[in-house]
């Protein structure tokens, strides 16, 4: 999906609106929605009983992936659509050859910080618009491919 679809749109304006409540404006991230065109990035909507409930994107940054626009509408949460979309737009970037996700989230987002936390995401430099602002948190994971696993034999 583009990002600029009418669908997409709606969810990033509700999480725009999530900023200015909880940082007092909104994300100032220079945003173009061609980053996001494959096979330079992807924006993924996810739907509910026919309504877009869950977004999310990466963008190249160099060899890297840099997510952004992850969001999931209130009435949605809980449900593990985020853990689910993560890994996708983690697959997606790897198989497009990208080594490792970067990301940007902040200290008013605790529960993104454990989403990402618990999906293996550690501290990385600063980078981007928000690489010196105090409440940003810079994180990033390697990504790799999965290793089936083989039964043991008895």
């Amino acid at each position: 999906m583009r990002y600029d679809h009418p669908d997409a749109t709606v969810l990033v304006e509700e999480l725009q609106q999530e900023f200015v409540v909880r940082y007092g404006e909104p994300d100032h991230t220079p945003v173009d929605p061609a980053d996001f065109a494959p096979p330079l990035g992807l924006f993924l909507v996810g739907y509910l009983a026919g309504v877009p409930v869950v977004c999310g994107g990466w963008r190249a940054n160099g060899d890297e992936a840099e997510l952004k626009r992850m969001y999931v509408a209130p009435a949605a949460r809980g449900r593990g659509l985020a853990r689910l979309l993560l890994a996708e737009l983690e697959r997606t970037a790897l198989a497009a050859a990208h080594r490792s996700m970067i990301l940007v989230t902040g200290s008013q987002q605790p529960e993104a910080v454990r989403l990402y936390q618990s999906a293996g995401y550690l501290p990385v430099p600063g980078f981007g618009h928000y690489a010196d602002a105090p409440s940003a948190i810079h994180l990033g994971k390697a990504l790799t491919i999965e290793e089936p696993s083989c039964p043991s034999t008895p």
